[in-house]
């Protein structure tokens, strides 16, 4: 039998018309993540707050978030939301920005593109003039707490996240960038 060919994806800074993909995307995988014992108040309160297009829209105009898009024959599959100039109380670095999500559609991992969106989330930074990115990754998201480690992140503290009044175990990441000439 033969094998599909492995799509191509095109990444690109979203745009205002991008929000309600990027928020139905958005709650998609966050459900797959955190709601791995089913739904409940909390986390669909987080996921309604957090991925309603408006809430969107308003990152995509804000100064100091910068959100990119990888998309695949005209359809959203991924994203990355980097804050610039994001301090944490667990990083020395003065000029460091957040990696804040990393979000890509189940069906496309696996095929280098959580790569690719890092490397544009990185160099996006750089260009901005981080010297360090940095991500909090829930210990439950075992996929993650491997792949970052595998991209040149060391952990670099264990925080915890608190939403809806519960509060979760994280791993803080880190990587100090260097701008592709």
């Amino acid at each position: 039998m033969p094998t599909a060919p492995t799509p191509t994806f095109i990444i690109r800074a979203a745009i205002a018309e991008d929000a309600l993909c990027i928020g139905v995307l958005g709650m998609q995988v966050f459900l797959d993540t955190y709601a791995t014992e089913g739904i409940r108040s909390s986390i669909a309160h987080e996921a309604l707050q957090a991925f309603a297009p408006h809430t969107i829209a308003q990152l995509i105009a804000q100064p100091g978030i910068a959100l990119l898009v990888a998309e695949t024959n005209g359809h959203l599959v991924g994203f990355a939301q980097i804050k610039l100039n994001a301090s944490h109380s667990m990083i020395d670095t003065a000029d460091a920005a957040e990696l804040q999500r990393l979000y890509i559609q189940e069906r496309f991992t696996g095929q280098g593109l959580g790569y690719q969106l890092l490397h544009a989330a990185e160099q996006r930074a750089a260009r901005d003039g981080a010297a360090l990115l940095w991500a909090t990754v829930w210990v439950g998201n075992e996929r993650a707490l491997g792949f970052y480690p595998r991209r040149g992140y060391e952990v670099l503290g264990s925080p915890t996240y608190t939403f809806q009044g519960e509060t979760h175990g994280n791993r803080l990441f880190g990587k100090t960038l260097t701008l592709d000439v």
